[in-house]
């Protein structure tokens, strides 16, 4: 099965929270009011890669997906 590298994610346990949920290697949980992330694999850094740079990048895209899936519900 294909999944989305992006998900929204909520629980009613947290009623006014909204979390994305990214799929892929590393996979984490973002709350997207506060920032706050749970990382669910260690990013590690490897010669050559800039993981603060892929980081700041992953979490980018994370609000570009949240952006347009806010709009998708307008």
């Amino acid at each position: 099965m294909k999944t989305p590298e992006f998900l929204l994610a909520d629980n009613s346990a947290y009623p006014e929270k909204i979390f994305i949920l990214h799929t892929e290697f590393p996979r984490f949980l973002m709350d997207i009011e506060t920032e706050e992330i749970e990382w669910f694999d260690v990013p590690e850094e490897e010669e050559g890669i800039d993981i603060e740079a892929e980081i700041a990048e992953l979490i980018t895209k994370a609000y570009h997906f949240f952006d347009a899936e806010m709009e998708a519900y307008e």
